[in-house]
């Protein structure tokens, strides 16, 4: 961490500087067939980010077919009736380019990083992924192994690499949120090539989709190539089905404990918190970076170098379009055992809950969020992301240039209340993740 005496100056300067000056122009129009496009122009840099956002993720599949979504972030690079399996790559690489796609609970993102005279190669890229994406019997058993090796990697055979997932499975007893988007290879293994094609063609659609074009790019020019390459997709013909259950309230603490092959114990404490975009949602956002974000945090000096008990300690909001949750996890040193982490995790909640924070800790943390905003509006790639979640999740593009404003309205009393209304026991699940030697050692 670097010296905060330093530090913290300089970074209000940037901030208040940043958000000052730096507003994010964009364009927004829907085409004849339902697809959203937003445009963003601006020639510091000459490349582009080409980006669709998709709203599908783990929470619009059934529960005996876990894993869709995310499969399909796999098997949207396959290839398609004018792009040879295996090319997809090729085409953006050839020209100098990158690019990515990532899945969570809500929504589905691709993106390409392009030199800005390559536009047209990644708007006909994404069309053909919505149009005439290949979904075959070579492909999707390709892709099954694929990510049924991904998650023998990150979850199965990872030291703690199931923790998130026994979490949300105790939090979440009727929502869709209680399954991870990496979903059960079983499923994934059970399903017919019929059953991923019937869920492209609901998802996978203008309807549900946003384009955002960000970077060195010319409005008027982008906006015919983009009737060009998207203008003659038909709209879905299918529902597009969105969870309506809603999670009933908890109404007493719940306890588990899982054994893994790890070395030191584990705790997680999730506390049910309402959905993004509302102000309580804010004051929670506000406490987890107090209590976590950096080696001067509440739960790091705390625990970490105070107390010695944790090895690591964080704490975060698990951001949802629905209610979703504050989580607070914790590694800990040799020789300390579970009980004794919760008891000091808890004591540090306790004291939020008690007394306000002081006004150096406010001032720090409204710098620190600050800060973080600078941050994703800095390339054009977090710009385009960010225009698209606005939209599709918070149903309010401008909160690129506003949302900052939510957070800085929030005070100390509102942090100390949302932590008195939200962090208390009946509303969490409490789960102790232990080397599977202290279950042989208890018997």
């Amino acid at each position: 961490m670097q010296n905060k005496i330093l530090f913290l100056p300089v970074l209000l300067i940037l901030s208040i500087t940043s958000f000052s000056q730096n507003e994010i122009n964009f364009e927004e129009y829907d085409l004849d067939n339902g697809l959203h496009v937003i445009l963003h122009e601006d020639h510091t840099t000459p490349i582009i980010a080409v980006t669709v956002m998709y709203h599908v993720g783990s929470k619009n599949e059934k529960e005996d077919r876990t894993g869709f979504a995310h499969f399909f972030e796999h098997l949207m690079f396959e290839g398609s009736q004018n792009i040879p399996r295996g090319e997809y790559f090729k085409f953006v690489q050839n020209a100098g380019g990158e690019l990515n796609a990532s899945t969570d609970f809500d929504r589905t993102f691709y993106f390409e990083i392009l030199p800005s005279n390559q536009l047209e190669l990644g708007l006909w890229l994404e069309s053909e992924r919505m149009m005439h994406l290949k979904i075959d019997t070579i492909g999707v058993e390709t892709q099954r192994e694929v990510v049924k090796e991904e998650r023998r990697e990150s979850l199965d055979n990872q030291p703690y690499g199931r923790i998130w997932e026994e979490t949300f499975k105790l939090a979440y007893t009727a929502h869709p949120y209680r399954w991870m988007p990496i979903g059960s290879a079983q499923y994934i293994d059970e399903a017919a090539l019929s059953e991923f094609m019937d869920f492209y063609s609901t998802y996978y659609v203008p309807q549900n989709a946003v384009l955002t074009l960000a970077g060195d790019i010319n409005i008027d020019e982008a906006k015919e190539l983009v009737e060009k390459y998207f203008g003659g997709i038909p709209r879905g013909r299918r529902e597009i089905v969105r969870p309506k259950v809603i999670e009933p309230p908890q109404k007493k603490e719940i306890r588990d404990t899982t054994y893994d092959n790890i070395q030191l114990p584990a705790i997680v404490e999730a506390y049910h918190v309402p959905p993004i975009g509302t102000k309580d949602y804010y004051s929670i956002d506000m406490l987890t970076t107090l209590l976590s974000e950096g080696q001067s945090s509440r739960l790091y000096k705390s625990l970490v170098d105070e107390q010695q008990k944790a090895v690591y300690i964080g704490a975060f909001p698990a951001g949802l379009e629905d209610p979703g949750l504050f989580i607070a996890v914790a590694i800990a040193n040799s020789g300390i055992n579970a009980d004794e982490l919760e008891k000091s995790i808890d004591a540090e909640i306790e004291k939020i809950k008690d007394s306000l924070i002081t006004d150096e800790e406010y001032e720090k943390l409204r710098n620190q969020i600050k800060t973080r905003f600078v941050n994703k509006n800095s390339r054009v790639s977090g710009i385009a992301e960010d225009l698209s979640k606005y939209f599709m999740l918070y149903e309010d593009t401008d909160l690129i240039n506003s949302e900052i404003e939510l957070y800085m309205e929030v005070s100390k009393e509102d942090i100390k209340n949302a932590a008195i209304k939200y962090l208390n026991k009946q509303n969490r699940v409490v789960l102790y993740y232990l080397p599977k030697s202290s279950q042989r050692e208890r018997g």
